[in-house]
């Protein structure tokens, strides 16, 4: 992973190039008052501060040039990292005074995903200073977390399958002194048969298992951070085309996502117990893979008619939800990249968002909008709720109607959540398209800095 630190650092006076923001409004006011050099080379350059513009402007001396930006309407984390890949190595300080949640942009703009590139470039050494020690540490921390969530889904599903993520929540553990716990084999089959029912046709080397780490001081308040570990998602039995396969490696974002968010728990020291919970499989396709038609007794004992192999990540989901319930935590949060349903709706940006509780929902989506992560509420319609009724067994996993994936996903999600807990449940892409400034196409996270924005106004 990429270390952070060394790209931004605190300002104590060393020599630095200037970063100016200008809005095209104030151009020619800013222009007439300029030298005659920095007036030829914004004419050569036909720089007149539109977003996204930029100009180098020389000084008398060959060392002191300056960097002029053109500003975005709105301001926001990503008002710097489009210029980050044109700026030569140096050190720089802005001069409108300490960067606060833009220097989140500025350290993102210099991700890359070079695992499997034999000739990567090494990375240009651009330090951006600030007065506000307080800010690195927060910046830091965010994008660790985020390259975290790039870096897993990014990777591709033979070298992170349920093992492989099983390795990163160990490592995230073992540097925060957390409790890691894994069940596997017949107790997994035993107590969690909907997590071992999607996960058992794959091979040994990919074998299902439920992955927990526990941190914190039991009197604090119980959290439960639950995400969806599909490492591969081929549909099962009802197998998905070419062109709906290619991209389901990334179907363990919501995995990443909770891990990152348990990572930025632990390492901000938020006064919570934690309960992280992965559901870790593959769902593969093999003679003794679940079969459309199958009833499956849950861990909750509700029993679930499988409608669709395909909707594999709402079952593996539910035992996990029902085993954290279990410890009466006061909040659970998941995270899935669950169904084309919501992309379908809200596109690859916006995470949708379903709560059982108006002032979390409201919570989340302020910290939002406060964090340039957004995401949509949407509603867990209760009438909806028949699409998902079966004949044979308490439940369906899935409706066949082919109209309201996203909320009846998440009401059978919601039919195992304890009654009197709090749930905030995402149904997030964890990809981008395409790139913009600081977020490559690839992995990304959506949504999770929201959700700690939250949790820390809610606890810290």
């Amino acid at each position: 992973m990429i270390d952070y630190a060394d790209l931004l650092k605190p300002d104590q006076g060393q020599h630095a190039h200037l970063i100016t923001t200008l809005a095209k409004a104030d151009f020619d006011g800013w222009l007439a008052g300029q030298p005659e050099r920095v007036r030829i080379a914004a004419a050569a350059s036909r720089f007149t501060a539109k977003a996204g513009e930029m100009l180098i402007a020389a000084s008398e001396t060959a060392d002191d040039w300056s960097v002029i930006l053109g500003a975005p309407e709105a301001s926001g984390a990503w008002d710097l990292a489009g210029a980050v890949p044109r700026l030569p190595e140096g050190c720089y300080r802005l001069a409108e005074g300490a960067p606060g949640a833009r220097a989140l942009g500025w350290l993102l703009a210099h991700y890359r995903y070079d695992r499997y590139l034999s000739d990567a470039e090494p990375m240009a050494n651009r330090i951006l200073l600030t007065s506000e020690p307080a800010d690195i540490v927060e910046m830091i921390r965010l994008a660790d977390a985020t390259t975290l969530v790039r870096d897993m889904v990014n990777t591709p599903a033979e070298d992170m399958g349920p093992a492989a993520i099983e390795v990163e929540v160990a490592r995230v553990a073992s540097i925060n002194d957390a409790q890691l716990t894994v069940t596997r084999g017949d107790s997994l089959a035993q107590g969690y048969p909907l997590i071992h029912a999607v996960g058992r046709a794959a091979a040994p080397s990919h074998a299902p298992r439920l992955i927990e780490l526990e941190w914190g001081d039991p009197k604090n308040p119980r959290i439960a951070i639950i995400g969806k570990g599909v490492a591969f998602d081929s549909g099962g039995l009802d197998i998905k085309p070419a062109g709906g396969m290619r991209l389901m490696k990334k179907d363990m974002g919501g995995a990443a996502h909770a891990l990152g968010l348990a990572q930025l728990i632990m390492t901000a020291r938020l006064p919570v117990r934690l309960h992280l919970l992965i559901p870790a499989v593959e769902n593969a396709i093999a003679g003794n893979a679940f079969r459309p038609g199958d009833v499956i007794r849950s861990r909750k004992g509700l029993t679930v008619e499988i409608d669709n192999t395909d909707a594999e990540g709402r079952l593996v989901l539910a035992d996990a939800i029902t085993k954290a319930g279990e410890a009466s935590p006061e909040l659970i949060i998941d995270f899935a990249t669950l169904t084309g349903a919501a992309r379908t709706a809200l596109g690859p940006d916006l995470p949708a968002m379903f709560a059982n509780d108006h002032d979390l929902a409201g919570a989340i989506s302020t910290a939002s909008v406060g964090n340039d992560d957004p995401v949509w509420r949407m509603p867990l319609w209760r009438g909806y709720n028949d699409m998902l009724k079966s004949e044979i067994a308490d439940t369906a996993n899935s409706s066949d109607s082919g109209l309201a994936g996203a909320i009846t996903a998440a009401l059978f999600l919601q039919k195992f959540i304890p009654e009197a807990t709090k749930w905030a449940h995402f149904d997030t892409f964890a990809w981008r398209n395409a790139a913009k400034p600081g977020r490559p196409k690839g992995g990304e996270a959506l949504g999770m800095r929201a959700v700690f924005a939250m949790l820390k106004a809610r606890y810290a």
